[in-house]
């Protein structure tokens, strides 16, 4: 039996690494937490070949110096935990985890320039090896760049489905941060055609909420749905139920979203399906949110 002995640093984030990054959909969603954790007012995700060849999500956010993307890119790394308390999180991210894997598995280049600094600076992370932090071009906010998604774990590649099964699961990932944020806007380019267009309507929260549900579930849902507005021991639940009436054969027009995250819970679906009781056939699904 081989002796015990230390894994090497760059195997080790690797090996993490698939905790945090299963596909692009899951890339997708910390750099836009990420993003939305920065202030960011919109947010373009850009995608290649179903994630495998680019995805690049861009902001307008807070942006960081080059001494803070120096650090970002290290493992439990983050600016979200002043405090270091874990009870009262209010960040959407807070591991620090997602740009230390992204950087792990593929070739990532982060670009950042905060609004009142001159220059953006750029750093670039292949297979965890690190760069230099270097002066670039770049609006204020970030862009994250991965290209050549896990090629560094070639395996991991082979768990990816087809392009057009990972192009619209990073689709479904967009849609869920979308509603549970209306006041930001934005766009989705998938291999180069731009595929969704969200821009925020109004200032009142329903009426953003109502906006982005109908850009997203479609003009007959906002039609034919009611808002669902309870409270009971300090929990309010808040959203829109579709008629009975307007059914679906599949679940992906279900939403559930706790603190402004998405969140796909069986119990919660459960739920859902005792609500509408025979109202329902037994093939067809709920839309709601």
């Amino acid at each position: 039996m081989a002796a015990i002995r230390r894994l090497p640093p760059g195997l080790v984030n690797r090996i993490a690494a698939g905790e945090v990054v299963e596909r692009p959909a899951s890339a997708i969603k910390e750099l836009i937490e990420n993003a939305l954790d920065a202030g960011a007012s919109r947010i373009t995700v850009e995608l290649t070949d179903g994630g495998r060849a680019l995805i690049a999500v861009s902001d307008d956010g807070a942006g960081m110096t080059p001494q803070e993307i120096e650090l970002a890119v290290e493992r439990h790394a983050t600016s979200k935990l002043p405090n270091d308390d874990l009870i009262r999180i209010t960040s959407l991210g807070f591991r620090g985890e997602a740009l230390a894997a992204l950087g792990a598995v593929g070739r990532m280049r982060i670009t950042s320039r905060p609004p009142g600094q001159e220059s953006a600076f750029a750093l670039a992370v292949v297979a965890g090896d690190v760069g230099p932090v270097a002066p670039a071009p770049g609006p204020a906010g970030t862009r994250v760049e991965v290209q050549d998604l896990f090629f560094a774990t070639p395996a991991r590649l082979k768990f990816l489905k087809s392009d057009r099964a990972e192009s619209q699961a990073a689709r479904e990932a967009v849609e869920r941060l979308a509603i549970a944020h209306p006041e930001v806007a934005f766009d989705l380019l998938l291999d180069g055609r731009r595929v969704l267009v969200l821009e925020p309507s109004g200032s009142d929260p329903l009426e953003q909420t109502e906006s982005r549900l109908r850009a997203i579930m479609g003009r007959e849902f906002a039609e034919n749905a009611l808002i669902v507005d309870a409270e009971r021991e300090g929990i309010r639940l808040f959203g829109f139920a579709g008629l009975p009436t307007l059914s679906r054969t599949t679940q992906r027009f279900q939403h559930w979203l706790i603190n402004r995250r998405p969140v796909q819970d069986r119990l919660l679906r459960g739920a859902l399906r005792a609500a509408y009781g025979d109202l329902l056939f037994q093939d067809r699904q709920s839309m709601a949110a």
